[in-house]
């Protein structure tokens, strides 16, 4: 006997409803991928993929995806710095403001897009009139418009999230020692919170690759200028090509999973291991 009462380990082990419950949960969510992926024709996906019109659509996507991860990152970045490091009177409801899209139906945003620059539109008139831009819709411009109204509200909410975690005494010190504020920023904020935006810019240009409703109530469905990869695979369900618009699909899937497995420890904390004698032993 060494004196000491053991703690008994709490039973990790769930009840059985609960995991039959989680089996139905994932069946709900695994299914519907598992039937897109039994009927994906995978001896002639490489040649679906390869035709001109899947090729145009995946050009589009990167170029529309990528220039729109840019925008989050250029604009997000300051609003998240605002937001975490400001008070300021309405900062909630501005706040809520910047995470709308997250939550509001693509097509309400395309709309709202439209009625804002649009040819008579509140911004898209003064376009027109200040720098002769005729129009965004049915551009390239107008589809990274709309796919950055609907991914920067990802960066921004990481970014933010990854600045409230950074530790405010380096900062401090690094000010006392003589650095200045872009000094600090350069040498200390922005590496510290670099995973916070590498995520934040990764989960961007994922929410911008796969952005329909959007794009197509506002820029149009055009093949070569708006035409991305959903837009190419609604178009080709409805044309009767079943095989194109799955191996688009499964494209998607792909980039999407890659997104989410590489970005996983970004939102569920690894287990930390516990120091050892942490655990008492029960007596002998």
């Amino acid at each position: 006997m060494t004196g000491r009462s053991s703690a008994k380990k709490p039973n990790s082990r769930p009840p059985i409803a609960v995991l039959v419950m989680a089996l139905i949960a994932v069946a709900v969510l695994a299914l519907p991928l598992v039937g897109l992926l039994q009927r994906t024709p995978w001896s002639s996906l490489g040649t679906t993929l390869g035709q001109t019109a899947t090729l145009e659509a995946l050009r589009v996507s990167v170029v529309v995806s990528l220039v729109a991860a840019g925008v989050s990152v250029v604009l997000g970045l300051p609003l998240a710095w605002v937001l975490a490091r400001l008070e300021f009177w309405g900062r909630a409801l501005v706040r809520a403001v910047v995470l709308l899209p997250m939550v509001l139906p693509p097509v309400v945003g395309g709309i709202a897009l439209f009625f804002a620059l649009g040819r008579r539109g509140l911004i898209g008139r003064a376009l027109n009139n200040w720098f002769e831009i005729d129009t965004l819709i049915g551009t390239t411009a107008g589809a990274v418009i709309a796919a950055a109204f609907v991914s920067m509200p990802f960066f921004v909410i990481t970014a933010e999230a990854g600045l409230r975690q950074l530790d405010p005494r380096l900062e401090l010190a690094a000010s006392t020692l003589g650095a200045g504020r872009w000094t600090v920023l350069r040498r200390i904020t922005l590496p510290l919170m670099a995973p916070s935006l590498a995520a934040g810019a990764t989960l961007a240009w994922a929410r911008a690759l796969g952005e329909f409703g959007a794009t197509i109530t506002f820029a149009g469905n055009h093949p070569g200028r708006t035409r991305t990869l959903p837009l190419a695979i609604a178009q080709a369900n409805e044309a009767g090509q079943p095989e194109a618009a799955i191996a688009m699909s499964v494209l998607l899937i792909g980039v999407s999973l890659l997104v989410l497995i590489g970005l996983r420890h970004r939102w569920i904390a690894p287990r930390q291991p516990q120091p050892p004698g942490s655990q008492e032993t029960s007596p002998s």
